[in-house]
């Protein structure tokens, strides 16, 4: 059972939350492509539109299945599970990166 101190306020998760994606998603392709969309479309509101959608759609994917999760497995397996995921996720883009470092291609 869990002690009502243990508990977050909302205002707490709701920072911690903001400010994860907000640093997560900055200068990632999906606002490179964002930039480019609204430069080549010259629709910036249209643009802002669908990609906010898209953005609250996985974000709610993201949420419906963590809810999912949580009723499955512990908190603290859950985070190691998450935390080996995250390390494998690096060493695969470090992997992608030394390939493409020495398999360069001058012109």
């Amino acid at each position: 059972m869990k002690d009502i101190n243990d508990k977050k306020t909302f205002k707490a998760v709701f920072i911690t939350t903001f400010m994860t994606v907000l640093v997560a998603e900055l200068g990632d392709k999906t606002q490179v492509a964002t930039l480019l969309l609204t430069a080549q479309s010259a629709e910036p509101l249209v643009v802002f539109l669908g990609a906010s959608t898209a953005l609250i759609s996985s974000s709610l994917l993201g949420v419906v299945i963590g809810r999912w999760l949580s009723k499955l497995i512990s908190p603290e397996r859950f985070n190691y599970i998450a935390g080996m995921l995250m390390v494998c996720v690096g060493v695969l883009i470090g992997i992608q990166g030394m390939n493409s470092i020495f398999h360069q291609t001058t012109f």
